[in-house]
């Protein structure tokens, strides 16, 4: 299965391409080439907190563990950018930010939740202003925004998150 994230099929595939006017099929393409300017990122939405490390390795980042209560945030930064994932106490990335001159490489980030990105309707997504994007489905929510050389993000699996974290914590 090919889990990239592919903007073509958002600009020109089947009723979206009808559905989309010009202005919100540019704003799209700009927002999603902004999320794929890809630097290296760190572990992946809804796997192991293993996945942490083996990233924070290989793109030999600064890395920083916090631990609450209720969960943990490993925080690496690189190239400007600050990715912070979020641990619940089984032991899985429920949540990930981030923060910098760039948008992190979605698809090493989201795993195989990119294809929520590909696959999510008109009515689950929304185009902020030419500079951002967000996703909310029942099983998935992601924004990004990028301004004057920053960007920020997040995404989220509500059903990984534990029950007494609030979705606030990832902003």
């Amino acid at each position: 299965m090919n889990r990239e994230l592919n903007p073509s099929l958002w600009l020109t595939a089947g009723p979206r391409a009808r559905i989309f006017g010009h202005h919100t099929r540019l704003a799209l393409a700009i927002s999603l080439g902004l999320i794929l300017a890809a630097i290296p990122a760190s572990a992946t939405l809804g796997e192991s907190e293993a996945s942490v490390t083996s990233d924070q390795q290989h793109i030999k980042s600064e890395h920083r563990v916090q631990e609450f209560q209720n969960y943990k945030v490993h925080e690496l930064t690189t190239n400007g950018t600050t990715v912070r994932e979020f641990v619940s106490p089984q032991g899985s990335v429920f949540g990930i930010t981030w923060q910098g001159r760039s948008t992190p490489d979605m698809n090493q980030l989201l795993g195989t939740y990119v294809n929520n990105l590909q696959t999510a309707t008109p009515a689950q997504t929304k185009i902020r202003h030419l500079r951002g994007i967000s996703v909310q489905t029942k099983d998935f929510v992601f924004s990004n925004f990028c301004h004057m050389q920053t960007c920020r993000g997040s995404a989220y699996v509500p059903g990984l998150i534990p029950g007494n974290v609030s979705v606030e914590v990832m902003r």
